[in-house]
């Protein structure tokens, strides 16, 4: 069984739902700290004037993790929000597919950013036809604080053997934590398709809303090729 672990993030990427669906089980790490100005609170979208941020403006004080991370509500980030996306991608082919979500969104006043990303990674997942199924690492129980120690106790909570990491993780993973423990690491290797866009040259890396809108049902397929 393959477990992956990743903190929730704001709207993410294509590499992020990859990793989703190649594990058996995925879970959201809440309970780790916030890193300001990367992507627990904003992504990115295509515009026709090229990538634009979506920022969910957050009233963050260091050392806080996560799940204590407070949304500003005071300011209008989600009327901002939904002019932008009915403004670049309201002649998107899948317009309608989105439609739903974003109202759910936009309609509801969250007071803390990791609620926010779970319910958008769990709802935009299931909108691609995912299936793994999500937890929510705060609701599991008490886990070590070092890192490594943490994603070898999460994968063995599971009765997993094999832990599916970012290919950024060979940089900073003590492999040998690993071994010892009887756990097999493997690496994301994502290699980002091209796919029809609005506005002209593609640009790569966007949030995974920008597929949808695009392509619609067929988007998983095309995440995954």
């Amino acid at each position: 069984m393959i477990v992956s672990v990743h903190q929730p993030q704001y709207l993410p990427w294509l590499g992020y739902f990859d990793k989703i669906d190649r594990a058996d089980i995925f879970v959201l790490l809440d309970n780790v700290q916030f890193k300001k100005n990367e992507w627990q609170n904003r992504n990115k979208i295509k515009t026709a004037n090229g990538w634009q941020w979506l920022t969910v403006p957050v009233m963050y004080k260091f050392p806080q993790l996560i799940n204590e991370v407070e949304i500003n509500n005071k300011d209008k980030w989600r009327h901002r929000q939904r002019q932008t996306i009915i403004s670049n991608y309201k002649k998107a082919p899948c317009w309608s597919l989105l439609e739903g979500f974003f109202e759910e969104i936009f309609s509801s006043e969250w007071q803390h950013v990791s609620q926010l990303n779970i319910h958008v990674v769990k709802r935009l997942a299931g909108l691609l036809g995912i299936t793994t199924p999500i937890h929510v690492a705060s609701e599991l129980g008490e886990f070590p604080e070092d890192p490594d120690d943490r994603l070898i106790a999460l994968t063995k909570h599971f009765n997993a053997d094999i832990y599916l990491a970012g290919g950024g993780g060979k940089g900073y993973m003590d492999m040998e934590k690993y071994t010892r423990s009887g756990i097999k690491v493997i690496f994301q290797e994502y290699s980002h398709p091209v796919y029809d866009q609005l506005f002209g040259v593609f640009e790569p890396f966007m949030s995974i809303v920008d597929l949808i809108y695009n392509h619609g049902e067929k988007s998983l397929e095309i995440l995954v090729s």
